[in-house]
């Protein structure tokens, strides 16, 4: 499941394990209890949203491809209980690819000095590497505006706290527009866990109503 943010960006779920029923599985090994029908499970999972019993929820991890603006990113990693490998620009040359803020963002004189800003910043990247000089001194003259891409591995409980602060009207609006992607994936596996949050835990603003 793969879906587009921002102008280049996107955020696509490369692998998962679990879902609700892993949730549900570890909670009730605690009390040695038998599997229930569905509605039971669904009420075993607010249980625990609800009273905070949310280490059941590390049981189930995503695995997102990322590719987004350098300064999203540093953004992203302050998460910091979850893995991640970046791409590397010591080991790979950058592509020309930033990100342009859209016209409801931006005046478009504004928008054209940025755009003159990269291009003189690329051009010269790439007369520094062709003159000899290492990728990883070369990328200093690269704004933050730049794509990179991750990939991020992180368990349920991780993921819905990640989604409390940055799906939220304080954190920024590009943050935010990768952390609706990322709720948008996590309900789609776990829709009784994602109800359950936005209805109990979530301190967030974007994802009610």
């Amino acid at each position: 499941m793969r879906i587009d943010v921002l102008d280049h960006g996107f955020v696509e779920l490369v692998d998962h394990m679990g879902d609700d029923t892993s949730v549900v599985r570890a909670a009730r090994i605690c009390h040695a209890s038998q599997p229930g029908d569905e509605e039971r499970d669904r009420q075993l999972i607010e249980f625990l949203m609800k009273n905070r019993h949310e280490t059941p929820f590390e049981h189930v991890t995503f695995t997102f491809h990322i590719k987004c603006p350098i300064f999203v990113a540093r953004q992203w990693m302050r998460h910091r209980i979850a893995s991640y490998n970046e791409l590397s620009g010591r080991y790979s040359e950058y592509e020309d690819e930033f990100y342009v803020p859209g016209k409801d963002r931006l005046d478009e004189k504004s928008i054209e000095k940025i755009e003159k800003t990269y291009r003189l910043a690329y051009e010269t990247y790439q007369e520094l590497i062709a003159s000899g000089v290492r990728r990883e001194i070369a990328r200093m003259v690269l704004p933050v505006a730049l794509y990179t891409q991750f990939v991020w591995t992180v368990n349920a409980r991780s993921l819905m706290n990640f989604l409390s602060l940055r799906a939220d009207s304080h954190a920024q609006w590009e943050m935010q527009q990768y952390a609706l992607a990322v709720a948008q994936i996590f309900k789609s596996i776990c829709p009784k866990s994602y109800e359950a949050f936005v209805r109990y835990t979530y301190r967030g603003d974007l994802l009610k109503g």
